[in-house]
């Protein structure tokens, strides 16, 4: 599973002209998965996203996650994050994971994190989407729960 975080002071996403998620201070999360990703793969992606110390305590410093900075998440799903680009011009989608089940693992994501008493919005599963966001700092993390770095 792969994630882009952006620490943002507000994004939002709109969809057909309507705006279906937005949050103020938090992060924005592009979520892709992989046709091999497992539970344990969704478990480490949400405890990274949820825990993860990016946000500045009283002394500047980052040492806060987005529960802590009383944050919210805006999740918007995002296949292209298994884009192959090593070979020809034209990006590969072959490790990402087929549509009927990503659906399925992107919604277990945000049910996982409300879970842990963060406030979700996202985006819409398989839509052309437009993402207006505010970047804060500017914080940029990619996760890879295959490479864990």
């Amino acid at each position: 599973m792969r994630a882009v975080l952006q620490r943002v002071r507000h994004a939002s996403v709109t969809v057909d002209g309507e705006q279906v998620g937005r949050i103020g201070p938090g992060l924005l999360v592009f979520l892709g998965v992989g046709r091999d990703d497992t539970d344990e793969d969704l478990s480490w992606i949400v405890g990274r996203i949820a825990h993860l110390r990016i946000f500045e305590d009283d002394e500047g410093r980052m040492n806060r996650s987005v529960i802590e900075a009383a944050g919210a998440v805006l999740l918007v799903s995002q296949f292209t994050l298994y884009g192959d680009c090593r070979r020809g011009r034209r990006p590969g989608f072959t490790q990402a994971m087929a549509p009927e089940q990503a659906r399925v693992v992107i919604d277990q994501a945000v049910e996982r994190l409300r879970d842990l008493g963060l406030p979700v919005e996202t985006g819409v599963f398989g839509a052309d989407m437009q993402v207006e966001l505010g970047n804060d700092g500017p914080v940029t993390m990619l996760l890879d729960s295959t490479r864990q770095f």
